[in-house]
């Protein structure tokens, strides 16, 4: 997992990468938790994540937003986060120009930058929404949702109620033409801390469905 430092929008970003050795393999974009909540690009959900792409023979990047380690500048509000994760997404596909698949994933407030930038980049073929903020920030820019996507909530957490989740769900589920999967994870709390293995194992299953199932409908649509 080499480091890399990227150009961003206010300096140096920094990030670990991992670059598939086979040709054209899909790529995925990794978005770490609240920055001012000890969030980093290290964080055992994200590092968890990271891990499931790579299993998948995705190339695959996660960075420090802004004021994060040694990426430079400060907390943005999200909206400086949000540019930190666009230039991270165009550093990975200029080092990827013929990619097959496009992916995003992120963590709690990973998750809210990653669906916003699943709105800006049509390119984004697929995502993974680990215990959305769904109660803290709002979600109704994703309207329609244009991709479908794995979101995972513990029954468990007190930071992101079950419910606040369930009712961003239902409102994507109505949507045509995607299909989102809800996972929860019995026992799970916010950080997953005893149940990583199982959050594991629900990506796992997922993508080994949804890859497939995402470059047909890529083809399809040539």
């Amino acid at each position: 997992m080499p480091e890399v430092i990227m150009n961003g929008p206010e300096g140096r970003l920094e990030g670990r990468y991992n670059q598939n050795g086979e040709p054209n393999s899909p790529i995925a974009l990794l978005l770490h938790p609240h920055p001012q909540h000890g969030g980093t690009m290290n964080n055992k959900v994200v590092y968890q994540l990271y891990q499931c792409f790579q299993r998948k023979g995705f190339s695959v990047l996660r960075f420090n937003f802004r004021g994060v380690g040694r990426s430079q500048g400060k907390f943005d509000r999200g909206e400086g986060e949000l540019s930190d994760a666009a230039a991270a997404l165009d550093w990975l596909q200029t080092w990827n120009p013929n990619a097959p698949q496009c992916w995003i994933a992120g963590f709690s407030f990973g998750a809210w930058i990653g669906m916003q930038l699943l709105m800006r980049r049509p390119e984004i073929s697929g995502f993974i929404s680990v215990s959305p903020p769904a109660n803290i920030y709002d979600f109704s820019f994703l309207a329609p949702c244009p991709s479908s996507g794995l979101v995972v909530q513990g029954d468990q957490d007190t930071v992101v109620p079950q419910d606040a989740v369930a009712k961003l769900v239902a409102k994507l589920s109505h949507q045509r033409g995607i299909k989102i999967t809800y996972q929860i994870i019995p026992g799970a709390t916010h950080f997953y801390t005893e149940h990583l293995d199982q959050l594991s194992k629900t990506v796992d299953d997922y993508l080994t469905t949804a890859i497939p199932e995402t470059a047909a409908k890529i083809r399809a649509s040539r």
